[in-house]
């Protein structure tokens, strides 16, 4: 009997890593897109896909062909959407925040970020980010319109264009 449960045990942890070795790169990714850190400087992304990949573990036997890569970003959404008042560094009024210290989506809200993340990074369509992030699908559309023109508004210059 205790065999049987270690051998279980061994394939589980095989059949994760294997899934985490294949996945982790892009999850990592789009946390950090969530978290608004540079790539190279991401702790709170770490700890935010960290806790998502720990929650998959534990689900690990009951997925019964539900999509590990789905169920993790899920997880990781809705734990960004839950800490987002951490993830939103507003910019104090005379201090300017230090351009190292910000990833490409930091003048997004969290909402904005999560919305847009979900949207155009990992391809989720809009009524399964609506029901992900407890929202109509109108509003999914409206945050994902504005954040995509608060993007493109303060994009920086093509290098070589004139000033």
């Amino acid at each position: 009997m205790r065999e049987r449960q270690f051998t279980r045990h061994r394939r589980r942890t095989r059949e994760f890593e294997a899934f985490v070795a294949g996945a982790g790169g892009r999850l990592l990714h789009a946390a950090t897109l969530l978290t608004a850190e540079p790539p190279d400087a991401n702790p709170r992304a770490r700890h935010l896909l960290t806790a998502a990949l720990a929650e998959t573990y534990a689900r690990w036997h009951r997925l019964r062909g539900e999509d590990p890569y789905d169920r993790t970003r899920q997880e990781l959404a809705a734990r960004f959407a839950r800490t987002a008042w951490r993830h939103h560094r507003p910019a104090v009024p005379g201090i300017p925040r230090p351009p190292a210290d910000e990833g490409i989506l930091a003048r997004l809200t969290p909402q904005e970020r999560l919305i847009l993340v979900l949207r155009l990074h990992e391809g989720v369509a809009e009524e399964q980010t609506a029901a992900l992030v407890g929202l109509p699908v109108d509003r999914v559309r409206a945050i994902c319109t504005r954040a995509i023109t608060a993007m493109r508004s303060t994009a920086a210059p093509a290098p070589g264009a004139a000033p």
